[in-house]
């Protein structure tokens, strides 16, 4: 549960060459887990055929010329204020979140089903190892849970990856309770059951208290000063260093009320929705608010928190993710300005890949890495910039294509970290952390 918990400043210094100055402070990765529909949310192919344009309507937005999904109300009208990618495209069709995170889509689907010790680094990590984050509080969490927490899957993607553990996020913990009985096997596709709950920090309940973490913590140091007569490797050492950075923030007051949702408003909460995802992207304001650099959301969930609508498509889409989208992503959107927060953050919107011009057989969409969007939102970014055009099926962009490791690329820009920057695997050998990708530069401001 515990990985990169506090700012190693070793590497950072080593490295300082790759840094300049930083348009942000810290970044938001929402992972829509599965592959969203871009056809049926941002760019909308209303002259299509019926087979390809879908059910739903398409309504105007605060950007003349820029017609969105008419389920998205709130977020149309904040167009002018965000960044949009409509040629979002790579080779990797797999949900493992490997690609979103790391930048990285030479991946293979199968084997991505579990993190590896040899995996690229996320960006989160990267952003740690390059000095990002404040003292006293975690560099980089992921929220709700780890990526696969619903199937007993580590997928790979949000870890130190060959960086070490000790770049890994710390991750929140999650057991939604469902809103209405699920057969998971026969609903996997169902459009009208929500997880509720809240992510949590670890290994806090009512039965752990600070003096039985000390005492833990005492017996193994006790164990550790053993272990370390028997081995003196830097493997050790890393764990020792990463064992004591948990019990730290375990023990700290500060991180424990970063993760208290108890002391936002019921009004706050309703505003962000009671159910996981609107809690997640409610807690990572408030963690942003007290210093952490990198937060990544990832929607997974119990139920059918997934965004991989072979089947049901529209319903799915219309009773559940749409909402959610528009009621938690605007609800952000307004906290980080009323708290002058806007400028300090970016807030990046994506998912896997996209989904099939063609409707199939089963009124669903599948998957489609070809095209797909990115929506960028707070620091750095151009207000009302739509950046890239798919062809009038929404199949292949016709200019601009971006990767992942452009979008990777950006990312890093605006954190004050140089895209050419490499990192070194576990032989020392160096590694470009934006995959060969490249700014795009058209939608900073």
């Amino acid at each position: 549960m515990f990985g990169g918990l506090l700012a190693t400043t070793s590497a950072g210094q080593a490295a300082t060459s790759a840094k300049h100055a930083a348009r942000v402070k810290s970044v938001i990765l929402i992972d829509l887990f599965g592959g969203p529909s871009h056809i049926d949310m941002l760019d909308p192919k209303p002259d299509a055929p019926a087979e390809i344009r879908g059910e739903f309507a398409s309504i105007a937005t605060s950007v003349p010329g820029l017609p969105i999904c008419e389920h998205l109300p709130r977020l149309a009208e904040w167009m002018n204020r965000v960044a949009l990618i409509r040629t979002i495209s790579h080779p990797y069709n797999s949900h493992n979140p490997y690609g979103v995170m790391t930048g990285f889509t030479g991946g293979n689907d199968r084997e991505d089903y579990f993190s590896r010790p040899t995996d690229y680094p996320s960006m989160g990590s990267v952003a740690t190892y390059f000095g990002c984050g404040q003292p006293g509080v975690p560099p980089y969490v992921v929220l709700p849970d780890f990526p696969g927490y619903t199937q007993s899957l580590r997928r790979a993607g949000p870890y130190g990856g060959f960086l070490g553990r000790k770049y890994d996020p710390l991750f929140a913990i999650a057991d939604p309770k469902l809103d209405k009985p699920l057969d998971s096997n026969k609903d996997f596709y169902s459009d009208d059951v929500w997880a509720i709950g809240d992510p949590r920090l670890p290994s806090l309940d009512a039965a752990t208290t600070a003096d039985a973490l000390d005492r833990r913590r005492t017996l193994l140091q006790q164990f550790d000063a053993q272990a370390r007569l028997v081995e003196g490797s830097r493997a050790t050492r890393d764990l020792a260093e990463w064992q004591r950075a948990a019990f730290d923030l375990l023990l700290s007051p500060k991180v424990r009320g970063a993760f208290d949702l108890t002391k936002e408003s019921d009004a706050t909460r309703d505003r962000f929705g009671r159910d996981l995802f609107g809690s997640s992207t409610l807690m990572a304001r408030r963690l942003v608010e007290f210093g952490v650099s990198y937060v990544t959301i990832h929607t997974e969930s119990k139920a059918n928190g997934h965004w991989d609508t072979h089947n049901n498509n529209f319903k799915m889409l219309k009773n559940l993710r749409l909402p959610f989208v528009d009621r938690s992503l605007v609800a952000l959107f307004e906290d980080l300005k009323a708290r002058g927060l806007w400028d300090t953050t970016l807030v990046v919107m994506c998912g896997d890949m996209g989904r099939t011009p063609k409707i199939n057989k089963a009124a669903g969409r599948d998957h489609w890495p070809q095209c797909g969007f990115a929506l960028l939102a707070g620091g750095g970014m151009k207000p009302g910039c739509v950046y890239g055009t798919s062809d009038k099926q929404g199949a292949y962009p016709i200019d601009f294509p971006v990767t992942p490791g452009d979008l990777c690329a950006t990312i890093y820009e605006l954190l004050g970290i140089s895209h050419e920057a490499t990192v070194p695997d576990h032989t020392g050998r160096p590694h470009g952390i934006s995959h060969g990708g490249q700014p795009v530069r058209d939608v900073l401001a």
